[in-house]
């Protein structure tokens, strides 16, 4: 269900397309698995996600849809903690992540977009939380919505649940990078690969920062930043990241 191309920028291709790569538990399960793939490996520095055929993913698994209201309260739980466990991964993935949007992302497909850090998005392709148009909740991707494009807005695309075309997410702050119609594959990668370029240690402790802030109040955010930024300065890639700009040279990470 996910094809991996290995790399400096691992390619993760939800690869369901006759069905439009919905989230079934086997998509679940293989994501998660291909991220801690990522991870373990040294040479990847960065990743992309994105779909195969002519869709990004279209959320639930019809299958699944078919007899949701029907499973016990255990068996939905075990579904929404694996759903959970996925998104959570995504968003705190300490390597950059960048979603390659090739078609429409709807509902849990517009929350694994919404859950990478960049975001690069065809023109002509569609994204939207509608889960409230069939009497579901966007629960899981609401706690990522909100910290990114702010309450009022994620109440708009919750509420209403419609689509975006492309240049509106951009607008929103959803959307990173635009591309033409077939390039967003391809825009993606040069994305990812422009990010890699940097210091990883660096990359690691924005990341973190950016995560924990939101929930701090000033003294305690300033604290913690002088805190990254003292640290930092003990790493070997600030070593020779100095070296290299005084040798004009590109640091060699």
């Amino acid at each position: 269900m996910v094809q991996v191309e290995r790399g400096r920028v691992y390619r993760l291709y939800l690869n369901d397309p006759e069905r439009r790569n919905p989230l079934s538990p086997a998509m679940v399960e293989g994501l998660l698995k291909a991220l801690d793939e990522a991870e373990e490996d040294p040479e990847a520095k960065a990743v992309v996600l994105t779909g195969k055929g002519q869709a990004f993913s279209a959320g639930a698994d019809l299958a699944f849809l078919e007899r949701v209201t029907e499973m016990g309260a255990e068996e939905n739980y075990r579904h929404s903690l694996s759903l959970m466990r996925l998104f959570h991964r995504l968003y705190t993935f300490p390597k950059p992540t960048v979603a390659a949007v090739n078609g429409p992302a709807v509902a849990g497909g517009a929350g694994l977009a919404t859950a990478c850090d960049l975001v690069v998005m065809e023109e002509g392709a569609k994204l939207g939380y509608t889960e409230v148009k069939i009497g579901f909740v966007a629960a899981l991707v609401s706690v990522i919505l909100v910290r990114a494009v702010g309450e009022k807005v994620a109440k708009d695309l919750l509420l209403t649940g419609r689509l975006l075309e492309a240049k509106e997410a951009k607008a929103l702050g959803l959307v990173n990078r635009l591309s033409p119609p077939g390039k967003a594959l391809e825009v993606a990668v040069a994305l990812a690969e422009e990010v890699a370029q940097n210091a990883p240690s660096s990359l690691r402790l924005t990341k973190e920062l950016l995560l924990a802030l939101p929930g701090m109040g000033l003294e305690d955010g300033f604290r913690l930043a002088a805190l990254a930024n003292a640290w930092v300065r003990e790493t070997g890639d600030l070593k020779e990241g100095i070296r290299a700009f005084f040798e004009k040279r590109k640091p060699r990470f």
